[in-house]
């Protein structure tokens, strides 16, 4: 795993990055839109820097650099608007010099020396002779495709005709076919090729947009913790400060789309032509939100042309629409996942970024499912559920026996001491065979926590059981007041003596029915501040006084209200200091908050395409084959991704310990919200059968809609999450008492 560049690629993007913010300031941007939107200063410093020899191969007298690097340059560019048709003269010189030989000799010399513009036309000349063409007023020559032939059309400057357009760009509608053309190449490699390079058109405009849509949030950020209204900065409200924790995690979601694309290409996985159409759908529609947002975020000064965001709001809009309706990106994705439909696709190169979980990952998952396969009956099975209702004692121990219980536990507590990447691996293998219930987590997570905390006897009294797989444990956080509030507790702990009496009322005890202990926040001081009086303890579910009360959801689980009326326990049951449960409360949520629900968004995306290929649609065929139903599946599969990806980032932060900004918190709150949306649509494309709750993916699908809705609200409801996401990795004000 490695989201790390190079040290060379840190360079070619720091020295590129220095000369943008240096040449395409918004000065810069806004005085070349005066003059038709090109700035030619800038496009000579670019080739100066080898900007435009990157992709163009060495035998061609080109960088012959790989994808992932002309990615960074997009990003950059992206960021500060550059002005020019970039990402079409990267393709452009490109195919020039792998199809142009000496045709094409003296006219990729001056391309890549910045002396000359040659863009690209996105169709077929031969169907669409007039096209509007990205960068068409100061392109000399443009490369297309002509029938079975790819062709450089040379363009004089009458047929380059300026034209007001959305976000004052050089493009021009151009009749190719009238213009004299030379033959490249033709026959199937020569369209191929082509093919390829409007492929990487996707990939290179998508991290474009990527760093245009940072860029702007990142200043609608800056200006939300400055302004303030009503007397108290804006950014502290929340209607302002989590539509941008929601749009960061799909900016970077967005980079990470393009990254895996071109790793996916490197590899030749069967899915990476899929993931080109995504990266370029799901950027061009996240920067068109980012844009919005930002501008509306600095209200009706974001309007006039004084103020430069609306430079990134047109330019947003504008890139991505010379292919057409980025939308058809998502059907295209659609159908090259589910249609059989296929892709040529540009060589990568070379790349630092890897998204493999590593040997030890696999070893782990192999493990689990050769456990499964020889300990689990099918009569187990059948009763296996995501919720506590799924634990089985027998299976449990025999997990624990096997050492694949408490994988992330360190050694010497007795746990596995697995790598974040095999967690991930382990939980996904669990996943697959169905294992999902939250006993083992939620026992290792209390355990860490008492051997952080915990006295010597309680280790010994309970910690052993715990770690030897005899005593399970559940979570006495919220109460019925309170919610995620979990800091505005009220259940008392009153000395008692040496030790404690409990009085009170817990909420959404999950699990407590059948667990042994309860990991438990209560008020130990009640004239203290609300986060100072509070301290932690195991407290024991079967002593006398605990009430435990059942209260089921529509979720097919069950949950409970638990009452404690006089509860003793002994003072070495305490965790932490004496009103420093705050200190101890933190280190359990850090270690809740890290995940997030891509591997039930991804088993649930399966459950759908399996039944869309057994539902007969009208008029004949199955449902899968429908393009409705092929692009919603495409979407669910791209938001099953992006949590994935943001879930591998969170894990390398951790593992190589790298600056964490709420990478955890927003893979939770990403991935729990596109599971709601997601299994909504499924329910209805997969309606009517989807109503039933019978043994199958339809069942599936409708258990998965209504387990949906409480990933929002585990571990701390999403506005919670969307809030830690703000303050940490945007840096505006906190917007929690």
């Amino acid at each position: 795993m490695n989201f790390d560049l190079t040290d060379e690629q840190e360079m070619v993007r720091d020295t590129f990055a220095r000369f943008l913010d240096d040449n395409s300031s918004p000065a810069h941007v806004r005085k070349a839109i005066e003059t038709g939107g090109f700035d030619a200063a800038l496009w000579s410093g670019l080739a100066e820097l080898g900007g435009l020899a990157m992709r163009v191969p060495e035998a061609a007298g080109g960088m012959g650099m790989g994808l992932f690097d002309a990615a960074l340059l997009m990003e950059e560019a992206g960021r500060t608007l550059a002005s020019g048709p970039l990402a079409e003269a990267l393709v452009a010189a490109r195919l020039l010099g792998e199809l142009g030989g000496e045709t094409a000799g003296d006219l990729l010399e001056r391309v890549i020396s910045g002396q000359t513009v040659a863009t690209i036309a996105m169709r077929d000349i031969a169907e669409f002779p007039r096209q509007w063409i990205a960068g068409g007023q100061v392109a000399d020559a443009v490369v297309a495709r002509k029938g079975n032939d790819v062709v450089l059309v040379s363009v004089p400057a009458e047929a380059r005709v300026a034209e007001e357009n959305l976000a004052s760009t050089p493009i021009a509608e151009i009749d190719l076919a009238a213009l004299p053309a030379t033959v490249l190449a033709s026959g199937d490699a020569a369209l191929a090729a082509f093919a390829g390079g409007i492929e990487e058109w996707k990939l290179l405009i998508g991290a474009a947009l990527s760093g245009l849509s940072r860029e702007a949030l990142k200043m609608a950020a800056a200006y939300a913790g400055e302004r303030k209204a009503f007397g108290v900065l804006i950014g502290t409200f929340q209607a302002i400060s989590h539509p941008m924790a929601d749009l960061i995690a799909e900016i970077d979601g967005g980079k990470f789309l393009v990254w895996k694309a071109i790793r996916s290409i490197a590899d030749g996985d069967s899915e990476a032509g899929a993931q080109v159409s995504i990266a370029g759908w799901w950027n061009a529609q996240t920067a068109a939100r980012t844009v919005t947002q930002s501008l509306h975020t600095f209200g009706g000064i974001g309007l006039t042309l004084e103020h430069d965001i609306h430079l990134y709001n047109l330019r947003a809009k504008a890139w991505p629409l010379v292919l057409g309706d980025p939308e058809d990106l998502l059907a295209e994705a659609g159908r090259r996942l589910y249609g059989g439909e296929t892709a040529s696709l540009p060589e990568a190169g070379d790349l630092p970024i890897e998204f493999d979980l590593g040997e030890e990952a696999r070893k782990v998952q192999q493990e689990i499912h050769e456990f499964f396969a020889k300990n689990v009956t099918d009569e187990e099975r059948a009763k296996f559920h995501y919720s506590w209702e799924g634990h089985n004692p027998r299976i449990h121990k025999l997990l624990v026996e096997h050492d694949l219980a408490y994988l992330q536990m360190p050694k010497d507590v007795g746990g596995r001491g697995l790598n974040a990447y095999a967690v991930t691996a382990a939980r996904d293998a669990f996943e697959e065979e169905g294992w999902n219930n939250p006993v083992a987590g939620v026992a290792q997570m209390v355990a860490l926590i008492m051997h952080r905390f915990g006295t010597d006897e309680l280790k010994e009294e309970v910690l052993s059981k715990v770690m030897s797989g005899d005593a399970i444990c559940s979570l006495g956080y919220s109460e019925p007041g309170s919610g995620s509030d979990v800091f505005a507790a009220q259940c008392r702990a009153i000395p008692d003596g040496n030790g404690w009496k409990i009085e009170g009322t817990k909420m959404w005890t999950s699990g407590a029915n059948l667990t042994d202990y309860v990991l438990m926040l209560t008020r130990t001081n009640p004239d203290a501040p609300k986060h100072k009086g509070l301290t932690m303890f195991i407290v024991p579910l079967k002593a006398e006084g605990v009430t435990i009360q059942a209260v089921h959801t529509f979720m097919d689980e069950r949950t409970n209200i638990t009452f404690y009326d006089g509860v003793k326990i002994p003072d070495s049951w305490r965790l932490g200091e004496v009103d420093g449960g705050a200190r101890t409360m933190a280190a359990s949520l850090e270690l809740e908050h890290g995940g997030g629900f891509a591997k039930v968004q991804k088993v649930m995306l399966e459950e759908a395409v399996q039944l869309c290929r057994e539902i007969d649609a009208p008029g004949g065929g199955k449902l899968i084959e429908r393009p409705n139903a092929q692009r919603r599946l495409a979407r669910t599969y791209s938001n099953y991704l992006v949590a994935e990806l943001l879930q591998y980032r969170a894990n390398w932060a951790q593992v190589e310990s790298k600056p964490n900004l709420a990478y955890g918190p927003m893979t939770k709150v990403f991935s729990s919200e596109k599971f709601t949306t997601d299994s909504r649509d499924l329910l209805d494309l997969t309606a009517p059968y989807s109503l039933s709750k019978r043994k199958g993916p339809a069942g599936a699908i409708n258990q998965d809609y209504r387990h949906a809705h409480g990933t929002t609200i585990y571990g701390g409801s999403s506005e919670v999450h969307r809030s830690m996401v703000a303050e940490r990795g945007l840096g505006l004000p906190r917007t929690r008492g």
